[in-house]
């Protein structure tokens, strides 16, 4: 690899730089962020350096104009108003990190203006296509109850696909009814299960469940303990509990509806149009603010008044047609 003769600049555009590096070394670390996080920003960053070096420039001598060129690159490549919102924020990030540390002089950020994003209400599933996908699974065998338990345990908990990629047997309460979650910056919740997930989550773990795809030697420390296993007898992934969900969906007739966290948006928009807590659900969920479970107060409001217009004579008496 290239060094300049700048101390920690690289000229190679696949590199980082080591002030970069530093930067994502201390979210991972020092801020806690999570693992996917810091994914994303290390591949915002790394493009962003790219677009740097063909313009001569590094991420520690960035102009005003490079940080603007490079947002309007990214809109041309045809990247979406979140993206770019995403990407402006590990500038930001990067860019503080190195002036506080002494990196750099001048934050070429400061003056870039917020990309305003539209926000968008979750996609949930009516409660008939839930049970649609619920009971899509059908059989008796080893895949099927895995199948199963994962749907029932993702929606009767409303926890993320990586959160449930995570759990190890020890998480699961075994009279509590409670299931131990390892939530986004490490942040630890207790979450409930209800009868159909914990139904669900016995047969997996019975006698011609789980057992039938355990190995007969662990390829990686830590499989042995986890909840959910491929048929290789690992650790099922956040990609595998996707794609058990695709091709669930796709038999229950319900390919286009669903989406990686389609069952956390539906457990949190039945629970408030049945009468929950906005503070339960908010807990439920591991949110940090309630403004962002408060989004699906708004779903279930666009569901009432959907209902109300299809149901009463003359919800639409006056209304152009």
């Amino acid at each position: 690899m290239v060094r300049s003769s700048s101390p920690g600049v690289i000229e190679d555009p696949a590199g980082l730089s080591r002030a970069v590096e530093e930067y994502l070394t201390w979210l991972a670390v020092d801020q806690g962020r999570a693992r996917n996080t810091v994914a994303s920003y290390r591949r915002d960053l790394t493009a962003y350096a790219a677009s740097l070096a063909a313009r001569g420039r590094t991420v520690e001598n960035a102009t005003v104009d490079d940080v603007e060129e490079h947002l309007a690159r990214c809109r041309r490549d045809g990247l979406g108003p979140a993206s770019v919102a995403r990407a402006l924020a590990a500038l930001r990030g990067v860019h503080r990190f190195l002036v506080e540390e002494g990196w750099t002089d001048a934050d070429p950020t400061a003056d870039v203006g917020s990309q305003k994003t539209p926000r968008r209400l979750p996609k949930a599933l009516d409660e008939d296509e839930v049970r649609r996908l619920l009971a899509a699974p059908a059989g008796d065998d080893a895949p099927a109850r895995r199948d199963v338990a994962i749907l029932e345990v993702l929606y009767g908990t409303g926890i993320r696909v990586s959160e449930l990629a995570g759990l190890s047997l020890a998480d699961l309460g075994s009279d509590t009814g409670l299931v131990r979650v390892l939530g986004k910056g490490g942040k630890e919740r207790l979450v409930p299960m209800g009868g159909g997930a914990r139904r669900a989550l016995d047969a997996w773990l019975g006698p011609g469940g789980r057992s039938t795809f355990e190995p007969t030697r662990w390829a990686r420390r830590g499989d042995a303990e986890a909840v959910f296993l491929n048929a290789r007898g690992g650790r099922l992934t956040r990609q595998g509990i996707w794609g058990v969900l695709k091709k669930r969906a796709a038999a229950a007739g319900l390919a286009d509806r669903v989406h990686p966290h389609v069952l956390r948006h539906s457990c949190a928009t039945h629970m408030l149009a049945r009468g929950a807590d906005i503070r339960v659900v908010q807990e439920l969920l591991g949110h940090v603010s309630i403004a962002t479970t408060q989004v699906y107060t708004r779903v279930s409001l666009e569901h009432l008044r959907e209902a109300y217009e299809r149901a009463h004579p003359r919800a639409r008496e006056g209304m152009a047609q």
